[in-house]
């Protein structure tokens, strides 16, 4: 089975010197992110996150933004009606699913599932379906007939560290940017209308919760926020702690490693809480953006006036 190449004994030497000095290799400090690039796609529900140091260098960002080393990850959601679940006949279905193919790493291979992909799938389950970011019975258009399942595909296109992280944002951004068909129900009869006949309706999201990866050093002295895959593969052990910008903690899951003091971790929830709400500002500043794009002439809101008629 492939494996990621390991850094070589001077690579290894030479970053944890540098990280008992508080120095990264990108020139970041310890608990800075990497460069985020959003951006949405000209359908519905498609987001596209880089999470990784670009050329282009607005004048407020730091010397670390100037190399080249993008990790992008791509989200879609689509919607389909279909039966709900026999023991939840008020709830839509919302599911997620990843992919992790060669194009990210020669480590994944097509057809074969890894510890890593497991993990990913297992997070991303937890931080936003079973946090119930997503009001499923908004779902429901006939109780115990008709309901809308919400499915979102994560697809990684590189892997350089921070991959919860990174999917985590862009599947929360995906479906704050989706449209589903808007529905009339008349007696039993359902009316799915196309996008042409009626203005496509948003996503009911009860909150908005983003994950921030930490990484241990140093038997836990050392942390470390959005490690690289070269950090991570030399890390002690990673936390990954879910919030949403209201300080609410969605979960908090550490498989493995170093022991974490509690105030180390009480440390580590106060850094994500405030990463969170940053990378909620950058998120719905995106959405903002695009919104002003698509909405050519006002013609969004003549056709919301319409559906609401």
């Amino acid at each position: 089975m492939p494996r990621e190449v390991e850094p070589s004994l001077n690579e290894r030497a030479f970053i944890l010197q540098a990280l008992q000095e508080n120095i990264r290799i990108d020139g970041r400090p310890l608990d800075a992110f990497r460069t985020l690039q959003l951006s949405f796609g000209d359908d519905f529900g498609v987001a596209d996150v880089r999470l990784g140091k670009t050329r282009h260098v607005p004048t407020h960002r730091p010397p670390y933004s100037s190399i080249t080393k993008l990790k992008p990850v791509l989200a879609h959601i689509s919607a389909t009606v279909t039966p709900p679940f026999p023991d939840r006949k008020f709830d839509g279905i919302f599911t997620i699913t990843t992919e992790l193919s060669p194009i990210a790493s020669p480590a994944f291979e097509i057809g074969r599932h890894t510890d890593q992909e497991t993990h990913l799938s297992r997070l991303l389950e937890k931080a936003i379906r079973r946090s119930s970011a997503l009001d499923t019975e908004s779902l429901c258009i006939l109780a115990g007939q008709k309901v809308w399942s919400i499915r979102a595909d994560v697809h990684v296109l590189d892997h350089d560290g921070g991959l919860v992280d990174a999917s985590c944002i862009a599947v929360v951004a995906a479906l704050q940017h989706f449209r589903r068909p808007d529905v009339s129900v008349e007696g039993e009869e359902v009316r799915v209308w196309t996008m042409a006949e009626r203005v496509p309706v948003p996503l009911a999201m009860l909150h908005v919760p983003f994950c921030v990866t930490v990484s241990f050093f140093e038997a836990g002295e050392v942390v470390v926020v959005d490690a690289t895959l070269v950090e991570g593969q030399l890390s002690e052990g990673e936390m990954v702690i879910t919030a949403n910008r209201h300080g609410e903690i969605c979960q908090i899951a550490k498989l493995g490693g170093v022991p974490t003091d509690a105030l180390v971790l009480l440390r580590c929830v106060e850094l994500a809480v405030g990463k969170v709400r940053e990378l909620g500002k950058i998120v719905a500043g995106a959405l903002e953006l695009d919104a002003k794009k698509k909405d050519i002439g006002g013609m969004i809101a003549e056709l919301s006036a319409e559906n609401e008629r």
